[in-house]
């Protein structure tokens, strides 16, 4: 049972996620998780207010599955399997994020100063997010799909849209880590 404690290695992960994928392919289906909020916001009535939402979500029902599956494996995962286990990250990271003004390093995924009540509730903290969600949302309707579905549905159909919108988030990835977080923190 102790094997499932510990991290998984990529040629285990890696063929999950092929087979995952192969199933999608056979059924018809794509992966990727931002649809999914237009189904929500189908749900929750915004085909009232707008024709872009007037969608069947039943068609969608499979792809609601997979972020109900992300929640509840996200939640058992963290609670139940990685509890209070270090990050191994490089000395380096550590070293330049402790220099930011991070705390807790290596100790959890999401830094306070980013995601703890304290920021959320700052003006600044409360900000970053916002405008953060309003880009990620942005960016992910008008890249038309997020880095999950461009990244593995995508580039393994071989797809160049896909491509270039990985390229794309990793452009915007190093952006972000080398200018936008210093200046911001």
């Amino acid at each position: 049972m102790n094997f499932i404690l510990q991290p998984w290695a990529w040629y285990v992960g890696g063929p999950l996620i092929a087979i995952s994928l192969l199933l999608y392919f056979y059924f018809g289906k794509n992966f990727g998780a931002s649809k999914n909020f237009e189904t929500l916001c189908t749900l929750a009535g915004a085909d009232k207010f707008s024709d872009y939402f007037k969608k069947d979500w039943k068609d969608r029902d499979f792809a609601l599955m997979f972020v109900v599956g992300l929640i509840i494996g996200g939640f058992i995962s963290a609670k139940y399997l990685i509890p209070n286990q270090d990050i191994d990250l490089n000395p380096q990271t550590v070293k330049e994020l402790t220099d930011l003004g991070f705390a807790n390093i290596g100790n959890q995924y999401f830094p306070d100063e980013i995601f703890g009540a304290e920021s959320f509730l700052s003006i600044k903290g409360f900000l970053i997010l916002l405008v953060s969600g309003i880009l990620v949302g942005f960016g992910t309707r008008y890249a038309g799909g997020c880095t999950s579905g461009h990244a593995i549905t995508g580039l393994s159909s071989l797809q160049l849209p896909s491509l270039l919108a990985v390229i794309g988030f990793f452009i915007g990835g190093i952006i972000a880590t080398w200018v936008i977080i210093p200046i911001l923190f």
